[in-house]
């Protein structure tokens, strides 16, 4: 079945916004002894044309962006951060698009916990601000060109794409026409007038990004935990026990030690591990970082 016309215009809208951000990244990781993996860039690393990492309960995602630590085109390095692109045009659609980001990047996140990796949405087009605020609220750095400054990119270069669910099909075809066959130099200036409209969002996202990579370890704090175990089959009989004052004393053996590292930039890392070779091979990852 061949694609609908305003999907066709909504790919082109994405890749509009993938090629206004990849330089910026490229630039970014080329400057912080990083590697840039994307969709574009041909990698023997992995398989195929798509960037895709697995997370622990072995689903695969794919991804717009990825910045690594010690990658290259033949080896697979640190995930350091995750960036996804997308554009919508309606605010029924956009909750879906943030829901779907999230359920991509979050269980990644989970999985490379210790490198405390950067968590990036770079959106276009029409998001309710409960949307954006769901993704700020779970750690994303949110890097947003609203429709209207799109629109106005765009006119600048006398490229029209404003549309609604009025607009037929053959005038959806008339623009997905046009800016296809934009010149290259149509194009760029048309990125040129978006970034300067959106320069101060751009900025922070960058920034953002930067002081997450940039940080420094301020504090390490390791609690070795003794005790002996008391187990219960259920909550009721666990508050029973604690209400009756019969929690016996004395160390116990070491059940395990608690890690805490804290960042200069108010970032916090936590790990619970059974014996000191865990919290050694720990610690020396996150020296790496």
């Amino acid at each position: 079945m061949a694609e609908s016309p305003s999907h066709q215009f909504g790919q082109i809208i994405g890749n509009v916004l993938e090629s206004l951000i990849e330089p910026v990244l490229t630039d970014f990781a080329s400057h912080n002894g990083l590697y840039l993996d994307h969709q574009k860039k041909p990698r023997a690393a992995r398989r195929g044309k798509k960037v895709t990492w697995e997370d622990p309960y072995g689903n695969v995602h794919g991804l717009d962006y990825v910045l690594e630590r010690d990658g290259t085109d033949d080896v697979m390095g640190t995930p350091v951060a995750f960036i996804e692109v997308a554009w919508r045009r309606y605010t029924k659609h956009s909750r879906n698009k943030v829901q779907e980001i999230q359920g991509a990047i979050l269980p990644l996140a989970e999985k490379f916990r210790w490198s405390n990796p950067f968590l990036g949405a770079v959106l276009g087009g029409v998001f309710t601000d409960g949307s954006l605020d769901q993704l700020r609220s779970l750690g994303f750095s949110v890097l947003y060109f609203p429709y209207e400054t799109l629109v106005a990119a765009f006119s600048r270069e006398r490229v029209d794409i404003r549309f609604d669910e009025s607009t037929p099909d053959r005038a959806f075809r008339q623009r997905v026409r046009r800016i296809r066959t934009a010149s290259s130099g149509t194009i760029r200036r048309v990125k040129e007038h978006l970034a300067r409209a959106n320069r101060h969002e751009l900025d922070a996202f960058m920034a953002s990004l930067k002081k997450r990579l940039d940080r420094m370890v301020e504090k390490v704090i390791i609690i070795p935990l003794y005790g002996r175990c008391t187990e219960f089959a259920t909550i009721d009989d666990a508050i029973r026990f604690l209400g009756q004052g019969r929690i016996r004393k004395g160390s116990g053996d070491l059940q395990k030690y608690e890690v805490t590292v804290t960042f200069t930039n108010r970032d916090r890392i936590e790990g619970s591990f059974r014996d000191k070779a865990q919290v050694r091979e720990f610690l020396q990852f996150i020296a790496r970082q």
